[in-house]
């Protein structure tokens, strides 16, 4: 798996296009009100979204993405970092910030590639 990781509109979408080919038709885009992931795509977009739908539905993300490892451990996974500005005041926001730092973690450690982008520019973390 690669790992994409980086602020809201830092480009991340984009450098995976350039970088690995990525046609529109290869993304699945994750949303706040699903709790399920489409494996069948060759891209993961914004899973920190999926995390949200877990957190709030008291479902942990990390365990459902190692149940699944088999199924994304040839995806490209990008995910916003949402770990910088302001504590939330919400108790579920501060446990959604809380569960995309922890899910990146688990994620920094099972891929075999991590870039960051920020401002279009890609970093190579792993």
């Amino acid at each position: 798996m690669i790992l994409i990781i980086g602020g809201a509109y830092q480009g991340k979408l984009e450098y995976a296009k350039r970088k690995f080919g990525i046609s529109e038709d290869d993304i699945f885009c994750c949303s706040r009100d699903k709790a399920e992931i489409d494996f069948g795509r060759r891209v993961i977009l914004h899973l920190d979204e999926f995390v949200y739908a877990c957190t709030a539905a008291g479902k942990d993300s990390r365990r459902y993405l190692a149940e699944n490892r088999s199924r994304w451990e040839n995806s490209i996974i990008i995910l916003n970092d949402v770990s910088c500005g302001l504590v939330p005041m919400e108790p579920l926001d501060r446990a959604y910030r809380e569960a995309v730092g922890r899910t990146a973690v688990y994620l920094g450690k099972e891929a075999r590639s991590a870039v960051r982008v920020f401002a279009g520019l890609a970093k190579n973390l792993k």
